[in-house]
């Protein structure tokens, strides 16, 4: 008896979890409320199935129980065809009901509207950028052996069908309100998964091969996409947005976007202009970008063009240095105005990236890190070096700077503005999110001084002629926060 009550219980609890549950789909936004009304099939045929096999369970345990007051056994039928022939009718129904549904609408989901447009979602450890087709409303052909930091979609330069592409190097892309739109999924490196829950949308990108998606937004707003396959260590981290707007307010999103063959056309920095502009900057940051803790200027020596022009566009469109605790921060932001335009974001990172890294002879460091534990900080590290090398000598697939030579005091100051989000903050920040994220493993002072001590140990050999190799970056990367 006690089985079966609790049988009973089990069927009445879940029930009521079901309809008072706070976790329910999120309100629709796109073209495919069949797929909810197949989700919704799904839960009422194995509901009714749960709910019927359950209390005919605690119906055959009160009926057929074993009674020792009048000596009646429990009751046992090894066959009976009329009940055998009842459950195979009713679970054809049910397997039927559950797969009927579902294929009709992957019918639709696989078979997209000719007037789709068709945009290029591309996945890496651990960020989106997107592909938009440019006025000719054709995405150019596009090979794997052509990707490298100039041409990151790998797009064959010899069609012109891709040189008025658009391309998006930033986590967030701008779709019209109700356009159907195909999705195109690549991924350069593991698998990653594009989902939208807003949009019922979700698909797995593989390497080497692109899948794909569609769907039509009907609602404006804001939505995420996350990454729903298991990607690396910062998996958490991979996040971005879909902003579904008017046709006006996209086109005018659209206009302010640069093509492949803007961007092909953008030049290297001029580092003869660049030093010149960067008179000012040395009242700071040192005649050789060496730095000065006094002014709380970091060293800056020895740093990739493409992440310096990456933090000043930064600093220039106020996604850095406008949090009210980054007092150093605004002051940066402040001296900005110096650099009028992109042209000069480019020359001044040219000329910066050419310099030669030196040691400082500083001493605030030493005292920050004098208690460090150096073992605790390698392994501390072995995350970090995930994304900025096990030498700290960075990656540019990774968006991960440099670190290798820098200061300790300026290390521990930033990974505490990231772990207290004075840092990563802005909504337009593509890549500081996830370093606030990897940041908050950091639980206490000490685990960051132990890992910026540990960091002060590692040597990258940074020649100049190495530099060199990256000086020839685009703007696609130094926009990268903005438009």
């Amino acid at each position: 008896m006690f089985v079966a009550i609790v049988l009973v219980l089990l069927v009445v609890g879940s029930i009521a979890f079901h309809f008072i549950s706070p976790w329910w789909f999120t309100p629709i936004a796109s073209n495919w409320q069949t797929i909810d009304d197949t989700v919704n099939i799904t839960f009422w045929v194995t509901g009714a199935v749960f709910v019927a096999v359950n209390l005919f369970m605690a119906y055959a345990i009160i009926k057929y129980r074993h009674n020792p007051k009048n000596n009646q056994p429990a009751h046992y039928e090894p066959e009976n065809s009329r009940l055998e022939a009842w459950l195979t009718g009713i679970t054809a129904i049910g397997v039927a009901a559950l797969l009927a549904p579902g294929l009709y609408v992957w019918g639709q989901f696989v078979n997209v509207p000719e007037d789709a447009t068709e945009i290029e979602a591309m996945g890496e450890q651990w960020r989106w950028s997107f592909r938009l087709p440019g006025k000719d409303g054709i995405l150019g052909t596009t090979n794997a052996t052509l990707v490298d930091i100039n041409n990151p979609f790998g797009i064959n330069p010899d069609d012109s069908t891709g040189l008025d592409d658009i391309l998006i190097s930033r986590n967030n892309v701008h779709l019209p309100i109700d356009q159907p739109v195909k999705f195109l999924l690549r991924s350069k490196d593991v698998l990653h998964d594009f989902a939208v829950a807003e949009f019922r949308v979700k698909m797995d990108l593989v390497p080497g091969l692109v899948s794909y998606l569609w769907f039509t937004p009907t609602r404006t707003g804001t939505f995420d996409i996350l990454c729903e396959e298991l990607c690396g260590v910062g998996h958490f981290t991979m996040r971005g947005r879909v902003i579904v707007d008017t046709a006006e307010d996209y086109q005018t999103w659209l206009d302010q976007q640069l093509s492949f063959a803007d961007i092909q056309a953008i030049g290297p920095g001029d580092q003869i202009a660049g030093q010149a502009l960067y008179t000012v900057c040395s009242s700071c940051h040192g005649s050789s970008g060496e730095g000065n803790i006094a002014l709380n200027s970091p060293k800056i020596a020895g740093q990739h063009s493409w992440y310096l022009r990456q933090q000043l566009q930064n600093f220039k469109q106020g996604i850095r240095g406008t949090h009210k605790d980054d007092v150093y921060g605004q002051q940066m932001a402040a001296m900005m105005a110096v650099l009028a335009d992109n042209k000069a974001v480019r020359d001044v990172a040219a000329y910066v990236a050419a310099l030669p890294s030196t040691v400082s002879d500083q001493n605030l460091s030493a005292d920050l890190i004098k208690d460090a534990d150096l073992e605790h900080g390698k392994k501390l590290y072995n995350t970090c070096g995930t994304c900025h090398g096990a030498n700290g000598q960075g990656n540019y697939a990774l968006n991960s700077p440099r670190i290798s030579g820098q200061e300790a005091w300026y290390m521990i100051r930033q990974l505490k503005n990231f772990k207290d989000r004075v840092r990563g903050a802005h909504p337009d920040d593509v890549f500081g999110p996830s370093m606030s994220s990897m940041a908050s493993y950091l639980r206490d002072e000490q685990s960051i001084a132990d890992v910026a001590a540990y960091v002060t140990t590692l040597t990258t050999d940074t020649g100049q002629s190495k530099e060199s190799l990256v000086q020839i970056e685009t703007d696609q990367i130094s926009l990268a926060g903005g438009g």
